[in-house]
């Protein structure tokens, strides 16, 4: 076993030698086969695709770096025999048409063997039929929209998987609007709400499951109102709340806006809290909110890392690495999304005499419906949606300025 001083310095070394893969992947060319000691040898390229650029960057760099980790780690420990892993980053900048654009893109690179992203399920919307048609595996560690794996009619109960080739490392706002809905009418006790949207995929079904659950529990809406990605004056809709009657705001949207909203929705009430989403629950949301943000909730995918003692593990070696950035709220989920494409990867080379097929991609997406294994973030499967199998959400509470654990459970119908 190499000293802590030394594991640092060969980390950081392969994190440098896989980055340096990744920029001479950029140009797409075939991984051509090496016989090496009778063993044949390819490398294959993890695709990973998140906002890189923009208000959402951090986010999209945390998922980047730790599908990174994943790649060195499974390379260090030779998890799939004669397979090297690298990984290509494209920069969606958080729009659908440039997730669209990138989803083309992996296609013609044929060495890419799945995808890890996107971080924006309307961005994921416009990428599904694209890597289908190529039966390229798409893994999200962040959509929550439960149309992306039960169609477009789920609300009305009628659930029909879409693409076989898209699955996701986090449960879906199916689960957690009503998990928000019941931890603030049995255990905050508030009675009337304000229900805010972005307009996007995320937004609207989050808002959606959410306000289905409240009202159906006996809760009000006192108004609603649509925010737009980007806005930063939400001074008319913070009037429009506060003389509402409303007891709090459920924010249907990200950090930024739901953040500034909070802001200002407090300078006019002075004490209306905010209820949010897995989007809102960023470090730089109580920096937005200032000191109005004390009190505002938000719900979470999964359990809290230090619940969850392989996470441990993973900060820890996310932390040796040298990261200039933090993995943020999916980055866990980055890292077993990518696990999942190299288990995947794994069984296939098992049942194809210890080599990878040509031609990978299909069979690899059949592959990961049968993965399971215990990830950094709990135990990864996934359902005859594609859905994962493990349900938790947590709930938080910001406090002098930071997020701080309340309680941690399942939506419970």
């Amino acid at each position: 076993m190499l000293h802590r001083k030394k594991c640092r310095k060969a980390l950081a070394l392969s994190a440098a030698l896989t980055v340096g893969l990744a920029l001479l992947g950029a140009c797409g060319a075939d991984a051509d086969p090496n016989d090496l000691g009778g063993v044949r040898l390819r490398t294959v390229t993890i695709g990973v695709d998140a906002p890189l650029t923009g208000p959402l960057a951090e986010s999209g760099k945390g998922i980047v770096n730790s599908v990174q980790l994943a790649a060195q780690q499974a390379n260090e420990n030779q998890v799939v025999p004669g397979v090297t892993f690298k990984i290509k980053a494209l920069d969606d900048r958080a729009m659908a048409d440039r997730g669209k654009a990138n989803a083309r893109r992996f296609v013609r690179q044929s060495d890419v063997i799945g995808v890890v992203g996107p971080l924006n399920s309307r961005v994921a919307l416009t990428m599904q039929q694209t890597m289908d048609q190529a039966d390229l595996t798409l893994v999200s560690p962040a959509n929550t929209n439960p149309a992306l794996t039960l169609g477009p009619d789920w609300l009305s109960g009628r659930t029909a998987r879409p693409y076989r080739s898209y699955f996701r490392t986090v449960t879906t706002d199916a689960s957690q609007g009503p998990f928000a809905a019941q931890f603030v009418y049995k255990e905050l006790k508030k009675r009337r709400v304000f229900v805010i949207d972005d307009d996007e995929a995320y937004g609207l079904g989050l808002a959606a499951t959410f306000e289905t659950e409240f009202t159906r529990l006996g809760g009000t809406v006192a108004g609603k109102g649509s925010i737009s990605v980007g806005d930063r004056d939400f001074t008319t809709l913070a009037a429009r709340i506060a003389d509402s009657g409303a007891e709090f705001v459920f924010c249907g949207g990200a950090y930024p806006e739901c953040g500034r909203l909070s802001r200002q929705v407090k300078a006019v009430s002075g004490a209306i809290p905010v209820v949010g989403g897995d989007a809102i629950y960023d470090p730089a949301y109580p920096d937005l909110a200032s000191d109005q943000g004390e009190g505002d909730v938000a719900t979470s995918v999964g359990a809290p890392v230090e619940m969850v003692r392989s996470a441990q593990a993973f900060v820890t070696n996310y932390k040796i690495a040298g990261y200039s950035t933090p993995p943020g709220t999916y980055g866990g989920y980055a890292y077993d999304s990518a696990w999942a494409i190299i288990e995947a990867a794994r069984s296939v080379v098992a049942d194809n005499g210890n080599t990878l097929p040509a031609h990978a991609r299909a069979a690899i997406s059949a592959a990961m419906q049968e993965v399971t294994f215990s990830g950094m973030t709990g135990p990864v499967s996934f359902d005859q949606y594609g859905d994962t199998t493990d349900k938790q959400l947590t709930v938080y509470v910001v406090r002098n300025g930071e997020w701080t654990t309340l309680s941690t459970g399942i939506y419970v119908n």
